[in-house]
């Protein structure tokens, strides 16, 4: 097993006053292989984007272990922590947070030149290359509200791609989208992950989790139940048994 995130009896606790606690996970456990394409399900407040902050590290954990790559994230400072999400790991956004005073360009660069690993004309040539990739070269030096919300989106995938991280996170990345740019943007991150890349996002579209490797199911803040996919070959015949077969499995949990 080639773990690159485990994730042991993860609590997170909020306090609402000085004598009231919110328990939004509760004893999660979960592992994810590198290489893996991996998508959390559950109703709205199970818990599911606030996993996801956590085995990030963009949120801080209130007991557990989360270790990624073999590393306990949770004993890092603010620092170190803040280096591993930009050398390491990518993040996209059903909000897409761009920077509205640059180009698209210069937005998918920006990460790179925070990091600072390789001189800006390398970090050009990258960011050039993951833009035709995605197929928005013609918005290369357009400001980003001069694009659509699926090229919004893509641009986002091309600024988590920038650093080459071992990982992308993302927080219902089709969620504002329609459901043809949505499909498009799961095809780009099949291809993705094909490459080498594991992925984990949170989706509330069961047509979307049937499009990854494995389902997890979330209930009152723990995994109550995953569902296994076999290989997938992209017909609409099978996206639409795969899509029934979870929300049977959703149906079964009660969510």
């Amino acid at each position: 097993m080639n773990n690159i995130l485990a994730v042991e009896n993860l609590n997170k606790t909020v306090d609402l006053t000085k004598t009231n606690k919110l328990h939004i996970l509760k004893g999660v456990n979960l592992k994810i292989e590198k290489g893996e394409f991996v998508s959390v399900m559950g109703p709205s407040g199970s818990g599911k984007s606030t996993l996801l902050y956590n085995v990030s590290g963009m949120d801080r954990i209130s007991s557990g272990n989360v270790k990624f790559k073999g590393r306990e994230i949770g004993e890092l400072e603010e620092e170190e922590l803040a280096k591993l999400r930009l050398d390491n790991m990518g993040f996209i956004f059903q909000d897409i947070n761009l920077l509205k005073n640059l180009s698209v360009i210069d937005n998918v660069m920006f990460p790179a030149m925070m990091l600072g690993k390789e001189d800006k004309s390398q970090i050009n040539k990258k960011a050039e290359d993951l833009i035709k990739m995605t197929g928005i070269s013609e918005i290369a030096d357009n400001t980003i509200t001069q694009a659509s919300g699926g090229q919004l989106q893509r641009v986002g995938i091309c600024r988590a791609l920038i650093n080459n991280p071992d990982i992308i996170f993302g927080d219902e990345p089709t969620g504002s989208l329609d459901s043809k740019a949505a499909s498009e943007i799961m095809s780009l991150l099949d291809d993705i992950n094909k490459k080498g890349t594991t992925i984990m996002l949170v989706t509330h579209d069961a047509k979307v989790a049937a499009q990854t490797e494995r389902v997890l199911f979330m209930v009152d803040g723990n995994i109550v139940s995953q569902k296994k996919m076999d290989k997938y070959n992209k017909n609409r015949h099978e996206l639409k048994e795969r899509t029934e077969s979870i929300m049977k499995e959703l149906i079964s949990n009660g969510i």
